[in-house]
């Protein structure tokens, strides 16, 4: 006899079309009416609260009252909490979000008892690949999804186990339909059958045991009052099997029974049967800019240098720091970090970023405050202080601000070496805006504000301090006007419409027209972009730019203006008017050492519902791109196969190969790669008739929330059709990103560290007598130059460096991107008691071996590690 579990569950959107204060109010409605039937129905046993903890955390900001009965609820197993925070996305959130998304969550059920450890995301759009091996690092085994999976990953059946490529693996039940296919079940035996009759045409052909899964619930859904009339009704319907209320453990403990499962690998992005919505990665691109910034400003900054100052003998601020991280996982639940929501919600989500930002900013510059005020030194000049925040020395061209009453200055090191620098900008400060204290006892006298740039090598994983000397000696500014730029790696030259001209000189070959804008109509919505049929893209191969090139000795400049002309919504662009514009402003950096090319992109849009892309061409016909997921990286075809067959097999979107990345994508053969480096746009696709160009999505512009019938996307609208004139991006937004080229291959020339030292500048912190905000001495005092650890293999690339939550211990976490096995080998500059390899959740493993504050340990294609010392 068939067992058709059926699991009472709300599916909670924090916010969608609706707000997020709007759900709170239904959200109180709802636990009053689930908890009072766990509290006094036996029958009705579970209740599973939609493994997302930030639910309780918004009901008791106004019920904190109902603490105890939800603890007691808890602790009798009846409310499943847990284990996540939010329901995170798995596309174009970061590796540490999700870790620290699944720490929190779990540190949150920790108040009320054992948490739901299965990893419960039914509605994310699209599952990573490395999800197992995070999912084994919090000692969770088991794992429901509904979106991606196809046969063509290796089985049509629901029950499977999913395999990263290190050997971590859970167990899956998939939900084939969805989590609301039991959604307000009707009373009416034809209705109930009608409905339930499908359902059993498709979950009894992907079941491997005789257990179903029957998902109670729905978005915002009350508690269903009648379910027992209701399984009354369908015991009577469906004779020859067995109806009963269950939870999702009790389903897996079925089909762990079954020896016969297959495994599986990969990322499952396949819109086949449900819609992962493939290109959402670029909706909003305002919002989800920030959130790549944001997060490497936490996890390559803050973290290491608060881990730098604990070192030291400062506070760790957890409890800060927690708040940030949680302010920004409140936007990774998947509809929140997609964007496929009103303006108004928006608006929350992007004032949840400025929030987030600002305490990360304000955190960093307190900490690089307190180690430059309690250097040690006898010397009373201004102090300029340099942070290297990866495990490795670096020289490093580094433009910064010098705030002194000085005319002329020169920069000395601890030993009174001189430190050439060239002075770029100079400009007057008001002394108030130093301290009003200043101009309160009368003193008008300006500061100077000087932007100067200087090159040296900053130690691995610590500072160095300079000293600001007055001098009667003048500054010099060698920044001159070139034609062209000439570094050690290239020649680069700009086109008349802007685009560069790339000469490797190790390479020996030209990239040409980078840079190129392509401009295109979207008629899609915040879910999906969506082409014009048969449309003619517009280029910026004939636009006339304004082009200023300067170089000094340490770094180029290109300065680049353009304007793209372009329709000025669908309707004139079905007719060919053009009647807007997009406006691009290329800062362009290129250091004389290093083979990288850095953009800032300012850009203001004057036009609707179209995308726009810039194109970097490589000249390399490659089969796969190469870019990063969560602690590794992964291989895409450039040109998916399923886009022959997917009309005839009826899927629910095109499967273009738009992709989503994190920090790089890159092409390359053996001998050598182009590849992009991000701290903003994440999504790509490989364009061309060879497929060798790397299209950069700069943006999208759409003005609704969902919409029907769309050329990629057929069928119903995704969500609701709801305008969002907000998301047509009218106005201005920055974006940065860099190009670099190699020898051998992406993977070869590991670029996964070019990207993190891309995405991990150096941080200067500039001390002066006068502060605004006052700090007693700390008492501390800490060395001119300081290392706390390096690393001593060259193949890892570092996650982060943080303390324990729980325990006066630092957590170093570095991964594998390779395809072979790699040793993460480090020596800590201070003395240990002990050291062990750790789990995700940051408990011990093994204990390491250590010999001269020195460990090594071995670590397979993609895979993380986490020691604690």
């Amino acid at each position: 006899m068939k067992k058709v579990h059926i699991v009472p569950h709300m599916h909670w959107d924090k916010e969608w079309y609706f707000s997020t204060e709007e759900s709170r109010i239904l959200l109180v409605n709802n636990m009053e009416e689930i908890m009072e039937m766990l509290e006094n129905n036996p029958e009705y046993p579970y209740y599973v609260l939609d493994g997302q903890t930030s639910i309780l955390e918004d009901y008791f900001a106004v019920k904190p009252e109902n603490k105890e009965r939800v603890k007691k609820l808890v602790q009798e197993g009846k409310l499943i909490i847990g284990p996540w925070y939010t329901q995170t996305d798995e596309m174009v959130v970061g590796g540490e979000s999700i870790v620290r998304n699944l720490l929190y969550g779990l540190k949150d059920c920790e108040e009320f008892g054992s948490p739901m450890m299965i990893g419960y995301l039914p509605d994310s759009f699209g599952q990573s690949s490395q999800m197992p091996q995070i999912l084994n690092g919090f000692d969770i085994k088991y794992s429901i999804f509904w979106r991606g999976t196809s046969e063509r990953h290796g089985t049509d059946k629901t029950e499977f186990y999913w395999e990263s490529t290190d050997g971590s693996k859970v167990l899956v039940q998939l939900l084939p339909l969805g989590y609301a296919i039991g959604k307000y079940l009707p009373e009416d035996e034809e209705k109930l059958k009608e409905r339930i009759d499908k359902y059993f045409t498709v979950l009894d052909k992907g079941a491997t045991t005789e257990n179903l899964v029957l998902p109670n619930g729905h978005d915002q859904m009350p508690i269903q009052k009648n379910i027992f009339t209701i399984m009354e009704k369908l015991q009577h319907l469906y004779p020859d099997r067995e109806f009963f209320l269950s939870k999702y453990e009790n389903v897996f403990a079925e089909i762990e029974k079954n020896q016969a499962l297959p495994t599986i690998q990969g990322e499952f992005l396949d819109g086949k049967y449900m819609r992962v919505h493939r290109s959402i990665y670029s909706t909003r691109m305002d919002i989800k800019a920030a959130n790549a910034r944001i997060e490497n400003k936490i996890t390559n900054i803050l973290e290491p240098l608060a881990s730098i100052a604990y070192s030291l003998g400062f506070d760790y601020h957890h409890g800060l720091i927690e708040h940030i991280w949680k302010e920004i996982m409140k936007n990774h639940a998947h509809d929140s970090i997609g964007c496929c929501c009103s303006d108004k919600v928006h608006l929350e989500i992007m004032n949840r970023f400025f929030i987030a930002e600002e305490k990360t900013d304000r955190l960093i510059d307190f900490y690089k405050r307190k180690i430059t005020d309690s250097i040690e030194t006898d010397r009373t000049e201004d102090r300029l202080t340099a942070f290297n925040l990866l495990p490795y020395e670096r020289t490093e061209v580094v433009t910064t601000t010098v705030i002194t009453k000085l005319p002329s200055f020169s920069l000395e090191d601890e030993a009174g070496n001189m430190i050439p620098f060239e002075v770029l900008t100079k400009e007057e400060l008001d002394p108030g805006l130093i301290d009003r204290q200043i101009v309160h006892y009368g003193n008008y006298d300006p500061f100077y504000k000087y932007t100067i740039q200087l090159k040296d090598s900053i130690p691995a994983m610590g500072y160095k301090t300079y000293f600001v000397v007055g001098t009667k000696k003048s500054m010099t500014n060698t920044l001159v006007s070139k034609d062209s730029v000439e570094t050690d790696y290239y020649t680069v030259t700009v086109n008349p419409n802007g685009t560069l001209n790339i000469w490797d000189k190790r390479l020996e070959k030209e990239f040409s027209n980078v840079l190129l804008l392509e401009n295109g109509g979207d008629d899609g919505d915040e879910y999906d972009f969506s082409p014009l049929p048969d449309e003619k893209l517009i280029y910026s191969d004939a636009v006339n730019a304004d082009v200023k090139i300067a170089q000094n000795q340490d770094e180029a400049q290109i300065d680049i203006q353009l304007k793209l002309d372009v329709p000025g919504n669908l309707e004139n662009r079905r007719v060919h008017h053009v009647d807007g514009f997009v406006e691009v402003h290329w800062k362009v950096t290129i250091p004389n050492h290093q083979p990288i090319v850095k953009v800032e992109a300012e850009m203001n849009n004057q036009a609707k519902d179209h995308r726009l892309r810039t194109l970097i061409p490589t000249g390399i016909a490659s089969s796969f791109s190469v870019s990063d997921n969560q602690f590794g990286l992964i291989k895409r075809d450039v040109y998916d196969s399923a886009m022959d067959v997917w009309e005839k097999e009826n899927w629910d979107e095109r499967p273009d190969s738009i992709y989503p990345m994190l920090s790089f994508v890159g092409l390359s053969d053996e001998e050598h790669g182009v590849s992009v480096l991000t701290n903003s746009t994440r999504e790509y696709e490989i364009v061309g008739d060879n497929h060798d160009t790397i299209a950069l999505t700069l943006f999208r512009c759409v003005g609704f929330l969902g919409k029907e019938e769309m050329l990629r996307r057929p069928g119903r609208p995704s969500g609701i059709k709801l305008p969002t004139p907000d998301s047509q991006m009218i106005g201005k937004l920055k974006l940065n990103f860099a190009v670099t080229t190699h020898k051998g291959s992406t993977i070869n020339a590991n670029l996964a560290r070019t990207a993190k030292e891309y995405n991990t500048p150096i941080q200067t912190y500039n001390k002066i007598p006068f502060n605004a905000m006052k700090l007693n001495p700390s008492g501390i005092m800490v060395p001119m130059h300081y290392s706390l650890l390096q690393e001593t293999s060259h193949d890892t690339v570092l996650s982060t460096l943080k303390k324990a939550e729980k325990e006066d211990r630092f957590v170093l976490r570095f991964f594998n991107p390779t395809e072979t096995e790699r040793q993460g080998s480090f020596t800590l500059n201070l003395t240990v008691d002990n050291i062990n390899e750790g789990n995700l959740n940051e408990k011990e493993i093994s204990p390491l071996q250590i010999e001269n504050n020195h460990f090594s340990i071995p670590l397979k294609q993609n895979q993380v590690k986490t020691v604690l010392f």
